[in-house]
């Protein structure tokens, strides 16, 4: 573990999952508390009974997509003005636009995002040096 104590929660929702476990480690050896999804359901769990500060969702996803999960969760007024950072290689514009309509903060395509980049991205979003 890290050096250092941030204390911020970030649910993680990731259905790949070599890629959602790099993710977490990278977020807990920097100090970060991680609740972690594999699919919508789960992530629509964890999102509703937990505690967290930002949301990094992978909008391909089994059970309850991306953009159902938000859609959910914006109709329950369950998101709060909290971050939630999209993962996506969709190119779809309109897919993206609709995010940001339900309250998106932004995105990273993953196929050029490193997981330090995303560390970057996470901290910039929650205002920590």
């Amino acid at each position: 573990m890290g050096d250092t104590f941030i204390n911020k929660t970030i649910l993680l929702v990731e259905d790949e999952d070599d890629i959602r476990s790099v993710y977490a480690e990278v977020l807990k050896d920097d100090g970060f508390t991680v609740i972690e999804a594999s699919d919508g359901l789960s992530a629509y769990d964890l999102a509703v009974n937990k505690f967290w500060d930002l949301m990094l969702l992978d909008i391909m996803i089994p059970k309850l997509d991306g953009i159902g999960l938000m859609k959910r969760l914006a109709r329950e007024d369950k998101l709060d003005s909290r971050p939630v950072i999209l993962l996506t290689n969709l190119g779809n514009d309109s897919v993206i636009a609709e995010a940001f309509d339900l309250g998106a903060s932004g995105y990273l395509m993953k196929a050029e995002i490193t997981p330090d980049k995303i560390l970057q991205e996470i901290k910039a979003y929650l205002k920590i040096s």
